[in-house]
């Protein structure tokens, strides 16, 4: 009987992984004329902060957000709770916000709760979602749709890729940065480039076959790719996959580090990387097995599996790029433990909480 690997399971989110390139293009191409109108609605209403209203990957797109937001355009950006809207019926004050409801399907009740909730109070509501006739976007007073296409894999990668490209197309067009739109421009061809240079993932993903835990390690605009690839690896290969800021892991997390842990350290360009030599010489030191997304060499030297990124790409922009290794590597991990991540167990695509 074939194993998982050579019948090819996966093959779904293989392909959407591949697809991500063309799929940014399309956001960019699409989706400019509605980033700059609700950003001219936004400059009109001039909200106090912004408010993130999502689950599973989306709330990792508004872990970025908070860094975009944060770095370009000096706002706040809070993560929503919206156990407090629909378990606890108690709302936060959301009036002055922006309340921003990033949702793929824009069909998760909870999410829909919040954004009802603050058109109640009066606060503006942009629904980020790929349905224009969805629950989310009929409930928001503006939409900011996903151009990815239809995804089908239940494991989200051109969706994902597409809520971030979304979020800093917003962020940009509220600066009105011109060199920004210009980056922004370049990110398919980088986005390309990114699964070009994930050479051999199969081979880097197949010596951890047996492990059960993993630790995921990001910091900055990359707290967010620590977490989406942590879930990638939990729903394809149902390993414990653990993230951490970078910060965060010498606050405990670091006690965890021994002979043969799979550290999987989020290390492109960027602010954050002068912190990666500590974590770096911790693990080599005690002899963690270590597997680094990067596009410095003296950071994949001492990796035990290395997953190199292409040069050039700006920080703000690194998490469109640097996810593609971490998926591919969640996806040949699945297949090198016999499963198939096209049926993770217990999961559908649209998933609906409450």
């Amino acid at each position: 009987m074939a194993s998982v690997s050579e019948s090819g399971g996966g093959k779904r989110f293989e392909q959407e992984i591949y697809e991500q390139p063309e799929a940014i293009r399309r956001q960019l191409e699409l989706g400019r004329s509605s980033a700059e109108a609700i950003s001219a609605e936004i400059r009109r209403r001039a909200p106090h902060s912004l408010v993130i209203a999502a689950r599973g990957s989306s709330d990792n797109a508004g872990r970025y957000a908070q860094y975009v937001f944060g770095a370009h355009n000096r706002r706040l950006v809070s993560l929503a709770a919206p156990s407090l809207f629909t378990l606890y019926r108690a709302p936060p004050d959301l009036r002055g916000t922006l309340v921003l409801g990033v949702s793929q399907s824009g069909r998760s009740p909870d999410i829909v709760a919040v954004l009802e909730e603050a058109r109640r109070q009066n606060a503006h509501t942009v629904a980020v979602t790929r349905d224009p006739d969805s629950p989310l976007a009929q409930v928001a007073e503006q939409s900011l749709l996903l151009h990815g296409g239809e995804e089908h894999a239940i494991a989200a990668t051109k969706s994902y890729s597409c809520q971030l490209v979304a979020l800093a197309m917003l962020s940009t067009a509220l600066a009105d940065d011109a060199e920004r739109w210009k980056e922004l421009a370049s990110l398919p061809d980088a986005m390309q480039a990114a699964v070009e240079a994930s050479l051999r993932p199969a081979e880097q993903a197949a010596r951890f076959r047996q492990a059960e835990r993993f630790m995921v390690i990001g910091r900055g605009y990359n707290y967010a790719t620590a977490f989406e690839v942590s879930l990638k690896i939990q729903e394809a290969s149902y390993a414990m996959a653990e993230a951490y800021s970078g910060a965060d892991f010498w606050h405990g997390p670091a006690a965890m580090i021994d002979r043969g842990f799979p550290v999987l350290l989020v290390a492109p360009s960027g602010e954050p990387l002068g912190d990666v030599s500590a974590l770096r010489d911790l693990c080599v030191r005690r002899r963690a097995d270590l597997i680094a997304i990067s596009d410095h060499e003296e950071v994949l030297a001492h990796a035990a599996a290395r997953l190199p990124l292409p040069a050039g790409v700006r920080e703000w922009l690194s998490p469109v790029t640097a996810v593609v290794p971490g998926q591919l590597f969640a996806l040949h991990l699945a297949r090198a433990r016999g499963l198939d991540p096209d049926q993770p167990r217990g999961m559908r695509k649209i998933t609906e909480t409450r």
